[in-house]
Formats: C-alpha cells, structure tokens, sequence
C-alpha cells in the first residue's frame, strides 16, 4: 500500500442507525486493507433549551448515554468484521457536519453511510453525507448498496471526464482496485448534441469525434497501469450523460469513484451533477474525490 498518507486513520461517522453501521463494517474493511486503525466518530448534536422535545439536563443526559451506547456497538461490530484491527471511538458534542469535516483532516477515508439519523439544522436526510462529500479535505466514501453486496472479484469503476478533476478520482480508483486485487472499469461519457443541421453539417463525423473521445480516455488513464501493473484496466467510452453512463457500471461494481468539482461552507454547499446523482442513485458505495486531496 501506497505509505504516502503516514498513518492517518480511516474515519467513520456513527450515529446509531443501520446505515452507519454498514459504513462501519466497509470502513473496517478498508483500515485493514490499508492497515491503519479505525476511528469512530460520534458527533452528537443536542437539542438546544427551549426546541420542541427538549425536557431539561436529565432529558439530556439520557441522549448522551444512548449516543454512547451506539459508539459502544458500533466498535463491536467493527472489531467483528476485522479480528485484531486498533479501532479508536471518539465522542464529541457538536454538529455531524463540522465535527466530521475537521476529523477528514486527520484522515485517509471518510466513510458515511447514505442515510442517518441526524435532523439538525433542517437537513434533510442524507444531507450530512451530501454536505461532507462536497467540503472534507479526503476522499469521502458513502456507503449505498442495501442487501446488495457485490462479490470481492466485481471490479471498481472510476468516471473520467477529460479534465484534472478527475485526475485523483483517477490515482484513488487504482489504488483502491489494487488493494482488492480486482479490476478497473474507466468510464468516459460524452454527447454530441446537435439540434441545427447547419451546425451538424459543419461538424466532424461522429466516428472521428467518438476516436477523439477515446484517446482522451486513454491520455488521461496513462501512466497508472505502470504503476499498479497488477490491475487490469478496462475502458469505455459511453455516447450518454455521464450520470447513467457511470450507474449503468455502477450496477456490476463493489465501488465506483468520481471527481468533485464541488465546494461547501457551513450555510451552503453544492456538488457536481455527476457526483449527486451516484450519491442518491448508485447501487453500490461511491466515492468522491475532490481534485485538492492527497
């Protein structure tokens, strides 16, 4: 495994629910796989005096210990998805979005799974996922793919879109398929949308345009077979959007990854139209790489 990340950690955030749980047990798997420890983040976020539900410092107390519980249970189930990994727990009082976006810092991986128990701030859910895909400073992992585990031999897929935001989707993807001795689908997707026949009669074939298309693909996939001479690449080129273009891969893969160009603040946050359609769509975990990670 690449020893250019140190030793940070693979990070997960827990707050009790089945998919947080699914993360964990994928997070798990990964720290072992880079042979890291696990952390487990608990970010509770308490009802403030006066909300509706709010009953006093008993009442509050009562949540703390429940949130705790489920930081308790979640390392349990870790530790039994990988006998002898270090897994540390961290509790912290404060927002899902803010404590988690600082631990990204610190970290490899950020894994989350796709759906939580969170309603701070009028999220909706899935938002918190959404939120720290778009602004942690590490490759985030959401964890879809309910009931439908892809077997260890399923390859990884990574979206290429001709540009450098893909290009650490891109280093991430290799690794990743490298570390699960499987194979990489790259995925180009383009549109020649022409709706004049004067402008499609001044255009190219479509024939040289697709070529074009391929050895895009192909610039930008070179280089890193060199490097993991291990993992075998395929690569297609899709005349689709790149949104079902990549979940119609996404259908066969343990993982597929994608590149950002998304940014985010506390008040607002935006992610790329690729990006957001494999977080709500993808029947299996997606990661999002921004093009400023490591």
């Amino acid at each position: 495994m690449d020893t250019q990340h140190g030793r940070r950690t693979v990070v997960v955030g827990v707050d009790g629910s089945d998919s947080a749980l699914r993360a964990v047990r994928w997070g798990a798997a990964e720290a072992g796989r880079r042979r890291v420890s696990l952390r487990l983040v608990m970010a509770f976020a308490a009802p403030p005096a006066g909300a509706p539900g709010h009953r006093g410092g008993r009442h509050r107390e009562i949540l703390l210990d429940a949130a705790r519980g489920r930081l308790v249970e979640a390392a349990a189930v870790a530790e039994q998805e990988a006998a002898g990994l270090d897994v540390e727990q961290q509790f912290v009082v404060g927002s899902p979005i803010a404590v988690l976006a600082e631990e990204a810092g610190r970290a490899q991986v950020l894994v989350v799974g796709d759906r939580g128990l969170s309603r701070i701030e009028g999220l909706l859910a899935g938002s918190v996922a959404v939120a720290l895909a778009a602004r942690a400073p590490c490759p985030v992992v959401v964890v879809r793919g309910v009931g439908n585990e892809r077997p260890g031999t399923a390859p990884v897929v990574v979206g290429v879109d001709g540009s450098v935001t893909s290009d650490a989707a891109v280093a991430f993807a290799f690794e990743a398929a490298s570390a699960r001795h499987t194979g990489l689908v790259a995925v180009h997707s383009w549109l020649d949308m022409v709706f004049e026949p004067e402008i499609a009669a001044m255009l190219s074939d479509r024939d040289a345009m697709e070529a074009a298309e391929r050895q895009l693909l192909s610039d930008r996939v070179a280089g890193w077979p060199e490097k993991y001479p291990d993992v075998n690449v395929v690569q297609f080129v899709i005349r689709d959007s790149p949104a079902r273009g990549l979940l119609e891969q996404a259908a066969h893969a343990q993982l597929v990854v994608v590149g950002s160009r998304g940014h985010s603040d506390f008040t607002g946050w935006v992610l790329g139209s690729v990006s957001n359609a494999l977080l709500h769509r993808s029947p299996c975990p997606v990661a999002v790489v921004r093009p400023d990670v490591g």
